[in-house]
């Protein structure tokens, strides 16, 4: 997935070798290998802090769809236990019972925009 974005993988680190001059290592040449690794830290930062924002929103995510599962579990339990304390309760009296809070609702909205 990022590996088109790394340059250097660990083995390309630890078997780097750097030519000697009279005076130790080119400079040059490890500043530049150095470099490239400064680039690929940047990369995997990147990579990261992305990974970091999309785990905490599929979180909040799964946080918001547990809350509505736990909301639709009790609704059901009400209405279940609605019809069960009374049975003689009937599809119209739901009817009747839904158009009363929809009217509720639209009536409270209404009042709010106003």
């Amino acid at each position: 997935m990022y590996q088109n974005k790394i340059t250097l993988m660990p083995q390309d680190i630890l078997e780097k070798e750097f030519k000697i001059d009279t005076r130790g290592y080119r400079l040059k040449e490890v500043d530049q290998f150095l470099d490239i690794i400064i680039g690929d830290y940047e990369q995997f930062l990147n990579i990261i802090n992305n990974l970091e924002k999309e785990k905490a929103d599929l979180l909040g995510e799964i946080m918001t769809l547990k809350q509505e599962l736990r909301n639709s579990k009790l609704s059901v339990e009400v209405a279940r236990s609605t019809v069960v304390d009374n049975p003689e309760v009937t599809n119209v009296d739901i009817m009747r019972r839904l158009s009363q809070l929809e009217k509720m609702v639209y009536d409270l909205k209404s009042r709010n925009d106003n």
